[in-house]
């Protein structure tokens, strides 16, 4: 069974990578969806997230990594992909990932959302909270690879 893990990816993290590592033993194939069209103001743009998720995941195989642009369901569609994968950190998260489940089903009845909750040492991760320690100048290793923390050092002292 293939699958789409969707988001902004803005910077990846260490919860981001448990997700993933999770789902690639369960599903066949994973596609990380790496979303254009978003209401969050990234930092790193389309190409560049791409590019930081092919380095962590580059040693999974059955994972891919896609950018797209436009609506979720019309990317699984093009791709021939019918189910989600989507993180829950929280309680919180519950709410607000049932009620985008509920649209993208309603948008496309064939998709189906898998949840998959995040283990003890991630569930308090978010790439919010990595940008924001990174602007400060935080210890980021609990949050995000070393190579990450380098990109995202260098893009917040760069703006």
């Amino acid at each position: 069974m293939k699958v789409i893990y969707p988001g902004t990816f803005d910077p990846i993290t260490l919860g981001h990578l448990d997700i993933i590592k999770r789902a690639s033993r369960i599903f066949s194939s994973v596609t990380i969806g790496v979303a254009q069209d978003t209401r969050k103001n990234t930092i790193f743009s389309l190409e560049e997230r791409v590019r930081m998720i092919e380095q962590e995941v580059a040693h999974i195989k059955n994972v891919e990594v896609i950018g797209f642009t436009g609506l979720l369901v019309d990317f699984a569609r093009k791709n021939d992909v019918h189910t989600m994968v989507r993180g829950l950190r929280a309680v919180s998260d519950f709410e607000y990932e049932f009620q985008l489940a509920y649209v993208n089903r309603k948008m496309n009845h064939k998709i189906d959302t898998v949840f998959l909750p995040s283990t003890e040492e991630g569930h308090f991760i978010s790439s919010s909270f990595a940008r924001e320690i990174a602007r400060l100048g935080g210890d980021l290793s609990q949050l995000v690879s070393v190579n990450v923390a380098n990109m995202l050092i260098a893009k917040v002292h760069y703006l």
